[in-house]
């Protein structure tokens, strides 16, 4: 539910977009991907929160006045201060530059840069966010971050139109509110973890807890990273047939989040309680819990695909009426509702090897599924044999089946293996 939120926040900002115009839809959407290929270093953050505190309580440290467990927090609360500055610095350097490659026009770029230069300058709280709730996930507490994610959608319809046209600050006021938001959200966080767990939260720099924790999260941010950059050569292939185009990819694209986000909120449950159950020694529950995890998971596609499938029209329409924008958002969320169950095997695939403290295999299908394959494809069949925008949701849909029946068979391997 937190993350149905959390997408619903994003589709709030695109909507408000569109109301300023075609031209700031665009520019939100190319921004947004130039914003999150730079944020993704610091999304690991989550990931390695998780894995490594996990375990902790697995084997009990919850009750053993939280040592072990306050010292992690305080390194990855470190660890996510320094992200956000090696974040904010990397878009000082190369915003500009990715706005151009993604096909922003001349009109459309400096509306782009408006909004980067408002949520770099706060990318704090995003990291800070991610690393609380990794914590709280690998507790048990999953309802303090749906909590901050619901109230911030709402704190974001309020704050939207409020920045945005009352005090007139266009595409900044909707950065400014979302930064603000997600500030909020951090403190929230780290205070609601700082209360369960009963200590104080110290930013620290202890190397060798520092080295243990890159291990997790570099990998899981190199992932991230992987699963951005695909999505970035695909908005700039599609970008050379149109800015329009990149707004209705990325409208398609945040509906069908939408609809994964059931998904994506088992993956997070999936690495908890796999990585709970690994450090308690119940190492066949793990298995259990990837099973009926794809079990679930069916069900979710069952009843998804035929809303992405049937739906599509209604649903882009609600944010514009240009017949480009909604033609391309309808057309990606129709040919890709066809590997829906896919990435729903991917996800928990991922989240349990992830679990048990195997992220780089991961890593390297990331490499693979999202950037090598898709680009050299992509590249071919757009720039090199001119064929339509059309045959690269094709291409999606057969690296993920593809990617998904490996990753399948690899996972239960890998949990066979365990002592």
């Amino acid at each position: 539910m937190g993350m149905v939120f959390n997408t619903l926040y994003n589709l709030t900002d695109i909507w408000f977009a569109g109301y300023l115009g075609d031209d700031s839809l665009a520019a939100l959407s190319i921004a947004g991907s130039v914003f999150f290929l730079l944020l993704s270093i610091g999304i690991g953050i989550q990931t390695g929160a998780s894995a490594m505190i996990a375990p902790e309580v697995g084997r009990g440290a919850m009750h053993d006045g939280t040592s072990q467990i306050k010292e992690w927090v305080d390194n990855i609360i470190g660890m996510a201060i320094a992200f956000s500055v090696v974040s904010l610095l990397l878009g000082a350097v190369a915003a500009r530059p990715l706005v151009v490659l993604l096909g922003a026009e001349p009109h459309i770029e400096p509306l782009a840069m408006e909004y980067l230069w408002v949520t770099l300058a706060g990318s704090i709280g995003f990291t800070l966010s991610f690393a609380a709730a990794g914590a709280l996930m690998a507790l048990g507490d999953t309802h303090s971050n749906r909590n901050a994610l619901a109230i911030g959608f709402f704190a974001n319809f309020a704050l939207n139109p409020l920045f945005t046209f009352g005090l007139g600050l266009g595409v900044t006021g909707i950065a400014l509110a979302t930064v603000t938001i997600k500030l909020a959200t951090a403190f929230y966080l780290l205070y609601v973890l700082a209360k369960r767990l009963n200590i104080r939260i110290r930013p620290a720099f202890d190397w060798p807890r520092w080295q243990a924790l890159l291990k997790q999260v570099l990998p899981a941010s190199f992932n991230m990273l992987t699963i951005v950059l695909g999505g970035f050569i695909t908005v700039a292939l599609i970008g050379q047939f149109g800015s329009q185009h990149v707004a209705g990819y990325t409208v398609g694209l945040r509906l069908e989040q939408l609809l994964l986000l059931p998904a994506l909120g088992l993956n997070s449950a999936v690495m908890a309680i796999a990585g709970q159950n690994m450090g308690a020694g119940h190492n066949s529950r793990v298995a259990e819990t990837y099973q009926k995890s794809l079990s679930i998971g069916l069900v979710m596609a069952l009843m998804s695909v035929p809303v992405m499938y049937f739906l599509s029209p209604l649903m882009v329409g609600f944010f514009t009426d240009a017949e480009a924008i909604r033609q391309t958002g309808v057309t990606y969320l129709r040919i890709d509702a066809l590997a829906f169950y896919a990435y729903v095997v991917l996800f928990q695939s991922v989240a349990v090897l992830q679990a048990i403290r195997k992220p780089l295999f991961p890593m390297y299908l990331g490499i693979a599924r999202q950037l090598v394959i898709p680009a050299l494809i992509n590249y071919v069949l757009i720039v090199v044999w001119d064929y339509p925008m059309v045959s690269m949701f094709y291409t999606i849909v057969a690296v993920v089946i593809g990617s998904a029946v490996i990753a399948h068979f690899y996972t239960r391997r890998e949990i066979g293996r365990l002592p």
